[in-house]
């Protein structure tokens, strides 16, 4: 037999090709403006227009204002006339007024801030437990908070101490003595602290909506475990409670040291200046001395004092505030 003859294998070379493997791109062009998009948004600066012009005028430029009168010798009639520090330097050095305004202050707003916050809890944790007719409650509760830093109220809070006041009559009628609780310099800052500890229904309703979100399981299961209602609120309520106790002793301490109304009205600042809240000594240097540029050297002072206390609040929170994420 003939033996068969090899096949020939034929290797294919592929053809190079002398274009471009990849072609070069064309330049994008400039994507048209979308027309309604823009449309939109002037309609929404449109719409937003008026609180920006409110903002603007009525709120950083008395500001940015405020900040420069500080550093003048200002009467509110003439000019403005740059005097640079001499307010703040004649404030901390030559003004013993300040420093009793600033100590009244301090007194006032140290006493009447923990009282408030103390008993709108207590009295957001009886609403807490009251099924029928608690939208009732609540609302008369609340109504001081309304009315409370009003003219009207701060009047009827001057008469109701008054020498011949309500609380006197009642005192006499049950055979106390009475007293001058608006002229002793010992008891008129305590007639302003009962009327802060009085409007409490804000911080109330704060404190009840932080209630309502505490589950109740955790209330069953340490019944359970034997835990009595004085252990269950220092174990389950205020740990649970922190973030709304900061918030509210963060907006109760700017408004003890922003107090004006009820020293104005009800004791203006008397006696010998046992109830001059500083914003009321404010007041007097820039509308009774006309001396605007050191009441904006004030305004700034108090400005930092909060800023401060403030800061100092939210330093401490890691240590006491307790976030229900913390556990995750």
């Amino acid at each position: 037999m003939l033996p068969k003859r090899e096949e020939q294998t034929t290797t294919t070379v592929p053809e190079v090709s002398s274009e471009p493997k990849f072609k070069q791109m064309e330049p994008l062009k400039p994507a048209r403006r979308n027309v309604k998009k823009d449309n939109r948004n002037t309609t929404g600066y449109l719409f937003i227009s008026p609180f920006l012009l409110g903002f603007f005028t009525l709120t950083i430029f008395p500001i940015l204002y405020s900040l420069y009168l500080s550093f003048t010798d200002y009467d509110l009639m003439g000019t403005p006339s740059w005097i640079g520090l001499d307010n703040y330097v004649r404030m901390f050095t030559d003004d013993p007024t300040f420093w009793k305004s600033m100590k009244v202050t301090f007194f006032y707003a140290g006493i009447a801030v923990p009282i408030r916050l103390v008993f709108a809890l207590l009295v957001a944790m009886a609403l807490n437990k009251i099924v029928e007719m608690v939208g009732l409650y609540r609302t008369l509760l609340y109504l001081p908070s309304v009315v409370g830093g009003s003219i009207a109220v701060s009047i009827m809070w001057r008469q109701l101490f008054g020498n011949e006041g309500a609380v006197n009559s009642i005192l006499g009628a049950l055979g106390l003595p009475t007293h001058s609780w608006l002229g002793d310099p010992d008891t008129a800052i305590w007639t302003l602290i009962v009327l802060y500890g009085w409007q409490f229904g804000s911080s109330m309703l704060i404190f009840l909506a932080g209630l309502r979100n505490i589950p109740k399981t955790y209330y069953e299961a340490s019944s359970v475990d034997g835990a009595g209602p004085v252990k269950q609120f220092f174990i389950i309520t205020i740990p649970l409670l922190t973030p709304v106790i900061l918030f509210n002793t963060i907006m109760q301490v700017i408004q003890g040291f922003m107090a004006f109304t009820p020293s104005f009205v009800v004791t203006n600042g008397g006696p010998v200046n046992s109830t001059l809240l500083y914003v009321l000594y404010m007041y007097q240097r820039a509308f009774e001395y006309f001396d605007m540029g050191y009441a904006s050297a004030m305004a700034w002072v108090m400005l930092v004092i909060i800023a401060i206390f403030t800061a100092l609040i939210f330093k401490s929170s890691p240590h006491w505030v307790h976030y229900e994420s913390d556990n995750k």
